[in-house]
């Protein structure tokens, strides 16, 4: 195993770690809500993508049950990093690496995934730029941030977020890193509203409860379901794909 490590601005994970890792406890606890988000991503994973802040792990193993044959995780704070070497130590298809955003070293993933990373990190498109940089041409750099900058609040706040995104401003992002986008949209509609109303006007704090579970088994399905063939004009999230340019080895 080849050792670097992950930098996040200036050598620091941003935001409240320990509310990130609760956070993160509670998206696995949404099933719903969280194959929705892995199955939009599976498609343009590879045969070995690279995973950029991979938290708990629960994209991975979800990934690893539906086919993708190996993947880096990287983390960048240290006791979600020391998780993920316990949880994967045993299984060869996952290796835990640590990998310098400042002085990336020379790869050829499949793919580079982010789920909601890029809003923490300040120079988004630098590191958009190391995201080109290690996937092999013609592979896909893939990302799910939060969307809209009126929603911004306390909560995203606290965790990290420096910013929320539009389609475009994803997009523009994705193309001054060199990066060809090939699908960028709004996911998850309902969600926006129930965010803005719950985390922005009322100053709540998302958790794993009988709220969540209720929202997750009735109104999720539902919404992914509307989703898959019509793409809503605002969502709680945008998700967007891009291709490094060339072709794929053996094209």
């Amino acid at each position: 195993m080849w050792d670097h490590h992950i930098v996040v601005a200036n050598n620091e994970v941003l935001g409240d770690t320990s509310l990130q890792s609760v956070a993160l406890e509670d998206n696995s606890a949404a099933r719903n809500y969280h194959a929705w988000l892995c199955d939009l991503a599976l498609p343009f994973l590879g045969d070995h993508p690279l995973e950029l802040g991979s938290g708990l792990g629960g994209y991975i193993d979800y990934w690893l049950e539906h086919g993708v044959p190996r993947i880096t995780a990287t983390e960048a704070d240290a006791e979600r990093l020391a998780g993920l070497h316990e949880r994967f130590a045993n299984d060869p298809r996952v290796e835990v690496a640590e990998i310098d955003l400042t002085d990336p070293p020379s790869g050829s993933w499949s793919s580079f995934v982010s789920f909601n990373v890029l809003e923490h990190i300040p120079d988004d498109t630098a590191a958009l730029r190391v995201a080109r940089q290690l996937v092999r041409p013609g592979g896909a750099v893939v990302s799910f941030v939060p969307a809209f900058q009126f929603a911004l609040g306390r909560f995203d706040r606290s965790i990290g977020h420096l910013r929320r995104y539009t389609v475009t401003s994803a997009r523009e992002a994705y193309e001054n890193a060199g990066l060809e986008v090939e699908r960028v949209h709004y996911v998850n509609m309902p969600g926006l509203i129930a965010w803005y109303v719950g985390m922005k006007v009322m100053g709540m704090t998302p958790r794993d409860g009988v709220t969540m579970r209720v929202w997750d088994s009735a109104v999720v399905p539902v919404a992914r379901r509307f989703e898959r063939s019509w793409r809503p004009p605002f969502g709680q999230s945008v998700f967007i794909v891009g291709r490094v340019p060339g072709s794929v080895s053996g094209d």
